[in-house]
């Protein structure tokens, strides 16, 4: 590993996070210690349509969180930067590279009409044991067949990026696209790892929209000197993948047969497998709505499952007009460490409500597990992060589940996988099994 960059000043590398709500961009040494962070809000747009955002306004919002992460590093230079970022959603680009139409959120149902046709044609189980995705309105491809109907323009597209792909090139990249991503589709062939033409006939995309697959971490070029980006410029450029992926990265938790359990607004399960499974064990987890796909790293696949945990649990405190401020005190009565007051009786009941909440969400979370398990196998290991695991009453509930677990140590582990990336496509790391663990986090940067 070098100590120190030709210039003579710290060697350092950038991950990007490019997400719904907002880009998340961290700095971390070569030894995978933090060094700086920043976010900042993406705006998507309501439209009589459906949810949009401007794929330019998208670029500057990313370059914006570059700016603020290398602005707070003092005498670095960045080796490397990698971007990671939500899938499905993709830009379509004219012969000029610019965008044709506004970026069509993932979670955008215009497409449903086009769903139920999707499932007449190829149907739901063949379309799962082809793309190890279940018969959703997310993918990319219905998406496509929405856009060449409603918007004619994009009818002269000659490629298409998914997001972090899209952002790589507006840096300097090369055109790629990567198999994570590429996963997440609907046109890519899960066992082939080519374009499932079936596919890509009924959507009425063509094969040549799309670049060279590659796995991230591949070096796509450096950050253009001239792009106004002086604290990056110069540094290799990689994709480094789904963001789920790249946060298992981030965790150290991609190893075969590891899982992570992110507990946020909505609950991911990450299992990471060697590649192959029966044609029926995929059939049968596209069934229970559990995606199969490549994973940002070569030579393993990773199983997705989700579920609506943390929203229902914020729905229950909305419920209960509290706030997520107010759950400890309630996982104190529930465990009568709270010494009775004048209100204990309201709280108590609370208290067993939330409780009972915490049970129901960490059940449902366990039957994904439970159907990952019975496709794949047990697991070795489980991580568990995002802002729900920072309830005591919940994860004891879930080592009673699942018996022993980890607490991630990681503030922005999708950022720290992606820039873990961009140390490999820099040649800081030989390879991904080169990779710092995380260290424990420093103080809070924002």
């Amino acid at each position: 590993m070098p100590v120190a960059s030709p210039s003579g000043r710290r060697p350092a590398l950038l991950g990007l996070d490019v997400g719904t709500t907002s880009v998340k961009a961290v700095a971390l040494d070569l030894h995978g210690r933090e060094l700086s962070w920043s976010r900042v809000a993406t705006r998507w747009a309501t439209t009589p349509d459906g949810v949009e955002h401007d794929p330019v306004e998208l670029v500057e919002v990313a370059r914006r969180a570059c700016r603020e992460a290398t602005e707070q590093l003092e005498d670095a230079h960045v080796l490397g930067v990698g971007i990671t970022s939500f899938a499905e959603s993709g830009v379509l680009l004219n012969r000029s590279g610019a965008p044709l139409a506004p970026l069509i959120a993932w979670h955008d149902e215009r497409d449903r009409s086009d769903l139920d046709a999707l499932a007449g044609a190829l149907g739901p189980d063949q379309f799962g044991r082809h793309t190890g995705l279940p018969m959703w309105p997310q993918w990319s491809l219905t998406k496509h067949r929405w856009l060449l109907r409603h918007r004619p323009e994009t009818r002269d597209a000659v490629r298409r990026l998914n997001v972090a792909e899209w952002i790589a090139r507006s840096l300097g990249g090369e055109e790629v696209a990567e198999q994570s991503l590429a996963s997440r589709t609907g046109w890519l062939d899960l066992v082939s790892r080519q374009w499932w033409t079936d596919a890509l006939d009924w959507s009425g995309a063509r094969s040549s929209l799309f670049p060279p697959l590659v796995v991230s971490g591949t070096p796509l070029g450096e950050v253009s000197r001239s792009g106004g980006m002086a604290g990056i410029s110069g540094a290799v450029i990689t994709v480094a993948g789904h963001d789920h992926q790249a946060a298992a990265i981030g965790l150290g938790a991609a190893g075969p047969g590891e899982e992570v359990d992110s507990c946020g607004s909505a609950e991911a399960l990450v299992r990471t497998i060697p590649v192959g499974l029966p044609a029926a064990a995929i059939i049968g987890l596209t069934r229970a709505g559990i995606t199969v796909g490549w994973h940002a790293l070569p030579d393993r696949w990773a199983i997705l499952g989700a579920t609506q945990g943390g929203l229902d649990l914020g729905r229950t405190l909305t419920q209960l007009g509290l706030t997520s401020e107010d759950t400890a005190r309630l996982e104190r009565y529930e465990e009568g460490r709270q010494a009775p007051g004048p209100a204990s009786a309201a709280a108590a009941q609370a208290a067993r409500r939330w409780h009972s909440a915490l049970s129901e969400v960490a059940a449902q979370g366990h039957a994904v597990h439970q159907a990952i398990s019975s496709a794949a196998g047990p697991h070795r290991a489980l991580t568990v992060t995002g802002g729900w695991s920072r309830s005591p009453a919940l994860m004891s509930i879930k080592r009673r589940l699942y018996g022993s677990l980890s607490l991630g140590q990681v503030r922005e582990p999708g950022a720290r996988g992606a820039a873990l990336l961009a140390g490999l496509a820099a040649g800081v790391y030989p390879s991904v099994d080169d990779f710092p663990p995380p260290a424990v986090p420093g103080p809070d940067l924002r």
